[in-house]
C-alpha cells in the first residue's frame, strides 16, 4: 500500500460501494481489488462509464470481506496486495464456495504463473501493463459464461444489422461498406445501445490507448461513420450528447 492510502477513491463512499447503483434497476456489480492509486483510479472510471456498478479495495483482508458479503457479478484481483495477497485470497473465496468469476492480474507473465492462477480459482489471467478495452472484454466474457449467455454473431438495431462472422453490414436492405476501424466502431455503438458512450471509452476499445483530450480522430471517424451509417436514410441513428459523448438508437 503506498502512503498509508485507504483504497477509497474520489466519489467512493465511506463504505467502499459504488456510488452508481441505482435503486429498482439490475446493475452488474463489481468487486476490484488493487492497491496501485494509479491503475485503480484509471480502471473504476472505464468499468463505471462502461455502465458497471464498482466496489473498490485495496488489500486482500478488506476484499475477502467484501467478496464474502456481497453478491458479485465479477471480481478482478491483483496478486501483490498488502494484509493479504491475491492468490491467498481467491483460495479462501473457493474455500467458502464462493463462486463469483475472478479475472487475475498480475506482473508475472510466465507460464508457470499463469498457470497457478487459474489452479488457484481464477478464471482468467491478465498481465500487466493492460489496454483496458482488453480487461473490459475479460470481464465482459467472464459474466457471459457464469451467465449461460452466448456471444452472439449478429447485431441488429431496427432496420441497421451487422453480421460480425461475414462483417457484413446492412440498413434499409442496402450493404453498406466499412473500413475495418468503423465496423469496429459501429460495433462497439450496436453493442452498447441506447446508452451513452464516452470518448475516453471509444479511444479504449477501438484504438485500445489511453484518450488523449487533444486529438479529434473520434470525431473525425464518427463524422465518416455517420456518413455511411445516416446521410442517405433520412432518419438518424448515431446521436451526439453535447460534452458527453455519442449513443445509437432505433430511427424513429
Amino acid at each position: 500500500m503506498k502512503g498509508g492510502w485507504s483504497g477509497r477513491l474520489e466519489g467512493e463512499q465511506a463504505t467502499g460501494r459504488s456510488p452508481n447503483v441505482e435503486s429498482g434497476r439490475q446493475t452488474i456489480r463489481v468487486l476490484f481489488v488493487e492497491d496501485d492509486l494509479k491503475i485503480a483510479s484509471f480502471v473504476v472510471k472505464g468499468l463505471r462509464e462502461a455502465g458497471f456498478a464498482v466496489d473498490h479495495v485495496a488489500d486482500g483482508e478488506g476484499g475477502l470481506y467484501m467478496a464474502l458479503s456481497e453478491p458479485y457479478d465479477a471480481a478482478i484481483i491483483d496478486v501483490m496486495l498488502p494484509k493479504l495477497d491475491g492468490l491467498t485470497l481467491i483460495e479462501k473465496l473457493r474455500a467458502q464456495e464462493v463462486k463469483t468469476p475472478v479475472l487475475i492480474l498480475s506482473a508475472k507473465r510466465s507460464v508457470d504463473d499463469r498457470v497457478k492462477g487459474l489452479q488457484t480459482g481464477g478464471d482468467d489471467y491478465l498481465t500487466k501493463p493492460f489496454a483496458f478495452s482488453e480487461l473490459l472484454a475479460r470481464v465482459q466474457a467472464l459474466i457471459r459464461r457464469a451467465s449461460g449467455v452466448s456471444e452472439p454473431t449478429r447485431l441488429t438495431l431496427g432496420d441497421l444489422s451487422m453480421d460480425l462472422i461475414s462483417r457484413r453490414v446492412i440498413r434499409a436492405g442496402r450493404d453498406i461498406e466499412l473500413q475495418p476501424r468503423e465496423f469496429a466502431l459501429l460495433e462497439y455503438l450496436m453493442r452498447n445501445a441506447g446508452k451513452i458512450i464516452s470518448k475516453t471509452m471509444i479511444m479504449e476499445h477501438v484504438w485500445e490507448h489511453n484518450f488523449d483530450p487533444q486529438t479529434n480522430v473520434v470525431e473525425t471517424r464518427m463524422c465518416r461513420l455517420r456518413d455511411k451509417i445516416d446521410r442517405d436514410f433520412g432518419k438518424t441513428m448515431i446521436k451526439t450528447v453535447r460534452g458527453v459523448g455519442y449513443a445509437i438508437k432505433e430511427a424513429s
